[in-house]
Parts: structure tokens; C-alpha cells; sequence
């Protein structure tokens, strides 16, 4: 009977041994988790900060830079009706020495399209940036930028829009909405 007694007792001590190891064995595989999980998110933010210095690299060329002068940084559309499209030129001067080589010019959001000229601008000679603006959906007080990346200084350059736009009277305002009503499913018998 002490026999049977000790060997349950060994077997119990065994099986506690064993939950305890396995209790310890899954905390450390938790812990090594966290760690990959802190070590990717460090690497992340390693490869964003990387990305964001090769990006700025990329906009700020070891190249001559230059001067710009605007005819307005700044263009107000006043009041427009929800989904009309309007447009505006900005107009520029090359006012420095070197030629003037515009990489991109991109608006705040797809609803402000600009067009830019893809060809270098020579010292003393003008061009435009064409902006398109779409109201599309934009009701109420709107104001974009559109960003240039150029060998310019400073680089960016950024102009701006603005509009106050009516919303259209024909299309429902979601929060005046009324409910749907569904009806309940009925069962055959």
C-alpha cells in the first residue's frame, strides 16, 4: 500500500513537473513572440524612415537649384455648385540662373488634378500649373493644395485652392434619410 501510495505520489509529482514545465515553456514562447513582434515593428519603422530619406533624395537631387517667382500661390474659386469642375493657371517665372526642372506636382486628394510642364523651364522664361478642381461629392468649404517637387529653393512649393461648395439640392442628405423597414422573414410550412 505505501508502495502504491508513493508511486501515485512520483506520478503526481511527475505530471505537476511536467504542467509546470509546459507553463514555463509557453510563457517563453510568449515572450519570444512579443520580442519578433517588437523586432518587425523596429524594422518597419526603420524601412519607413529609409523610404522617407530615399524619397527625399529622390525630390532633392544633387542639382543646381533655382528661383521661382508666382503670379498667386493662392486661388480662390469663390461659391460653386456641388459637381461642378473648375480650373485655374498659376503662372511662374524661372528668376534664377539655373534651368528649372519641376519632378511632380501632386493635389491633396484625387479631386485636384494639376498639370505641370515635363520640360526644364530656362532662366528668365514662364510657365503654368494648371489646376483642375472637381466638387464632386465636396459640399461645403473646401480648401486643397497642390505639392511641386522641383530644384527650387525652398522645395516643396505648395499652392493652394479654395472653393465653397452649395451642396446639391437634388441629392439626399443621408442624415435626413429615413429608415427602411424590413420585414420579417416568414417560414413556409
Amino acid at each position: 500500500m505505501t508502495n502504491k501510495i508513493l508511486c501515485m505520489a512520483a506520478l503526481a509529482l511527475m505530471i505537476g513537473l511536467q504542467a509546470c514545465n509546459q507553463t514555463k515553456n509557453a510563457a517563453e514562447t510568449a515572450k519570444e513572440g512579443a520580442t519578433a513582434v517588437a523586432d518587425a515593428t523596429k524594422n518597419t519603422a526603420n524601412n519607413v524612415a529609409d523610404a522617407a530619406a530615399n524619397a527625399t533624395e529622390a525630390i532633392a537631387p544633387d542639382q543646381p537649384t533655382t528661383t521661382v517667382s508666382w503670379d498667386k500661390e493662392e486661388h480662390d474659386f469663390g461659391n460653386i455648385d456641388e459637381g461642378d469642375k473648375v480650373s485655374t493657371k498659376f503662372t511662374f517665372t524661372n528668376t534664377g540662373s539655373e534651368p528649372l526642372i519641376i519632378s511632380s506636382a501632386k493635389g491633396s486628394c484625387g479631386c485636384t488634378v494639376p498639370q505641370w510642364p515635363k520640360e526644364p523651364v530656362a532662366p528668365g522664361e514662364s510657365g503654368t500649373i494648371d489646376v483642375e478642381f472637381n466638387s464632386k461629392n465636396k459640399p461645403g468649404r473646401q480648401t486643397k493644395t497642390v505639392t511641386i517637387q522641383a530644384n527650387t529653393d525652398p522645395n516643396p512649393i505648395r499652392l493652394k485652392i479654395k472653393a465653397e461648395v452649395a451642396k446639391d439640392p437634388n441629392k439626399e442628405d443621408a442624415t435626413n434619410a429615413q429608415p427602411v423597414k424590413v420585414q420579417p422573414a416568414t417560414q413556409g410550412k
